[in-house]
C-alpha cells in the first residue's frame, strides 16, 4: 500500500515514513475496500451475482481506483447479459491503468468481433422494444421480442425476468417457472427472480385445485356466461337417463335414415351436383385469375415488409453503434488528455438527443452526463468567449451558435443568455429575442441584465 500524499510505500505504522502524513484512517478505508472485493469474489464463485455487484459497488465507493474491482464488476455485468454496463466499467478501468490491464482484452474481445457486437446491439434494441410493447399493453408482441432476446443472449437475466412476468400474467405458470429457473441458474441469489418464483409456487397449488374441481363439474354456456355446476350422485342419475333417451333417439333416426331417406337424399344430391357443376364452370376462370393475383400481392407484400424491417433495423443499429463509438472516443480523449475540452464536447454533441431520450441505457446516460458535467464549465467559458467576440464583430450566426452552446453547458451563465437574446434581436428574429429576454428576467431577476432585457422587450413591442 502506498501513501496517498507522496506515494511512498507504507509500513505498519499509522503515519507515512516518507512525508509524515497521518494514514491511519486511509489504511482502514483501503482494507475495507479490499474486504468488500474479496467478499465479491466469494459470491461470484457461487454465482451470487447480485450480491457480488452490491459488494463491488461498496468497494468502489471506498476506492474508485480499484481496477481489479472494476474488471470483476464488468465481468459480473457481462455474465448477467448487461453488455453496455460491462463495457463502461472496463473503459473506466482502462483509463485508470492503461498498461498491463486485463480490461484491454475484454474490450477487444467484444469490439474486434463485429458479429458478436451486432448481436449484442440487436439484443438491447429488441429488449427496449419489448419494454415499449409492455407500456402499450401489447403483451403478445413483447413476449415475441423477449423470446428473440433470450435466444440471442441466453444470459440476459432481466429479459428472462420480464418474460417470466408476462407468462405469470397470462397464467402460464410452467413457462414462467422454466424462465425463472434459468435466470436463477445464472444469478443464484437475485431478489427479483426469487420473488417471482415464490409467486409462481404460491399460484401453482391453486391452479391444480381449480383444474381438479373443474373435472368434477358440468360446464355449459348460458348466454355470454360459462356456468360450472358440481356433479353429485343425483345429477349423475338424471344425466344417465337423459343419455339413454338420446341414444334411443339416435337409433330411431338411424333406422329412418337407412330405410326411408336414401332415395330422397340421392335425388337431392344429384340436383345439387348438377347445379354445382354449372356454377363451377362459370367460376373456374375467375378463380384461377384471382388466385394468381392474390399470390402476387402476397409475395410483394412480404417482400416489402421484409425490406422495410431490414432497413429499420439497420438504421437503428447504425445509430446505436455510432453513439457508443462517439461516447467511448470522448471518454478516451478526456481521460488520456489526447484532446482539449472543446474536442470532447464536439464528440459528445455527435450523439443525437433522440437516441439519448428514447433508446440509450441508464448506464450510457449516466456516463454521458458525467462527461458533460466534467467539461461543462471549461467548454461554456470558451464558447462564450468565441460567441461574444463574434457578436461584437457582427457575425451573429456564429454568435448565436456559440452562445447557445455556452448556456447549454453552464445554465448559470446569464451573460451568455442575455447576449444570445441581443444576437437574435440584431438578426431581426424579434419573437425569439423576446423569448430569450423573458428567460433572462425569469432566471436572473433583479440584475442589470434583467432590467435591460425588460427595456428591450418594451422597445420591440413599441410600448
Amino acid at each position: 500500500m502506498f501513501c496517498f500524499n507522496c506515494g511512498c510505500l507504507l509500513s505498519e505504522k499509522d503515519f507515512c515514513t516518507g512525508c509524515g502524513a497521518d494514514v491511519g484512517l486511509y489504511k482502514k478505508i483501503m482494507y475495507a475496500a479490499n474486504r468488500f472485493y474479496n467478499e465479491a469474489l466469494e459470491k461470484a464463485k457461487v454465482r451470487d451475482l447480485s450480491g457480488a455487484v452490491a459488494s463491488l459497488r461498496q468497494c468502489l465507493k471506498l476506492n474508485k481506483y480499484h481496477t481489479e474491482a472494476r474488471n470483476l464488476l464488468g465481468l459480473v455485468y457481462f455474465e448477467r447479459g448487461e453488455v453496455v454496463a460491462a463495457l463502461s466499467e472496463w473503459v473506466m478501468s482502462k483509463n485508470i491503468r492503461s498498461e498491463k490491464n486485463i480490461a484491454n482484452d475484454y474490450i477487444d474481445m467484444i469490439q474486434n468481433n463485429p458479429g458478436r457486437l451486432d448481436a449484442y446491439n440487436q439484443t438491447i434494441k429488441k429488449y427496449n422494444m419489448a419494454l415499449n410493447y409492455c407500456q402499450q399493453d401489447s403483451l403478445d408482441l413483447a413476449v415475441i421480442q423477449l423470446k428473440k432476446v433470450v435466444s440471442m443472449n441466453s444470459r440476459f437475466v432481466q429479459a428472462r425476468q420480464l418474460l417470466a412476468l408476462l407468462y405469470l400474467k397470462n397464467q402460464e405458470l410452467d413457462k414462467a417457472k422454466k424462465e425463472l429457473d434459468k435466470a436463477l441458474s445464472i444469478d443464484a441469489n437475485n431478489t427479483m427472480t426469487l420473488r417471482y418464483l415464490k409467486e409462481v409456487e404460491e399460484l401453482t397449488p391453486a391452479e391444480e385445485e381449480r383444474t381438479h374441481k373443474k373435472k368434477e363439474a358440468i360446464v355449459y354456456q348460458s348466454g355470454n356466461e360459462t356456468v360450472i355446476q358440481p356433479v353429485n350422485k343425483k345429477d349423475r342419475t338424471v344425466l344417465q337417463t337423459v343419455v339413454n333417451m338420446l341414444i334411443g333417439l339416435v337409433i330411431g333416426v338411424g333406422v329412418a335414415w337407412f330405410m326411408i331417406l336414401p332415395a330422397k337424399i340421392q335425388q337431392a344430391r344429384d340436383a345439387v351436383n348438377e347445379k354445382y357443376k354449372e356454377v363451377s364452370e362459370l367460376l373456374d376462370a375467375k378463380t384461377v385469375e384471382a388466385t394468381e393475383l392474390m399470390a402476387q400481392i402476397s409475395e410483394l407484400t412480404q417482400e416489402k415488409d421484409s425490406l422495410t424491417n431490414s432497413l429499420t433495423e439497420a438504421q437503428a443499429n447504425k445509430v446505436q453503434i455510432q453513439a457508443n463509438t462517439d461516447l467511448i472516443e470522448a471518454v478516451l480523449m478526456h481521460m488520456n488528455k489526447t484532446g482539449d475540452e472543446m474536442a470532447v464536447a464536439d464528440a459528445l454533441e455527435k450523439i443525437s438527443d433522440e437516441y439519448l431520450q428514447n433508446e440509450a441505457a441508464d448506464s450510457f446516460k449516466a456516463l454521458y452526463d458525467a462527461m458533460k458535467g466534467s467539461i461543462g464549465k471549461v467548454v461554456a467559458r470558451k464558447c462564450y468567449d468565441i460567441g461574444y467576440t463574434a457578436f461584437r464583430e457582427e457575425d451573429y450566426e456564429t454568435a448565436i451558435k456559440q452562445l447557445e452552446r455556452a448556456y447549454d453547458y453552464d445554465p448559470t451563465n446569464g451573460e451568455a443568455l442575455y447576449n444570445l437574446g441581443n444576437s437574435y434581436n440584431k438578426t431581426g428574429n424579434l419573437d425569439k429575442a423576446v423569448e430569450i429576454y423573458e428567460q433572462v428576467i425569469e432566471l436572473f431577476p433583479g440584475t442589470a441584465k434583467a432590467r435591460k432585457s425588460q427595456g428591450y422587450i418594451k422597445e420591440i413591442k413599441g410600448e
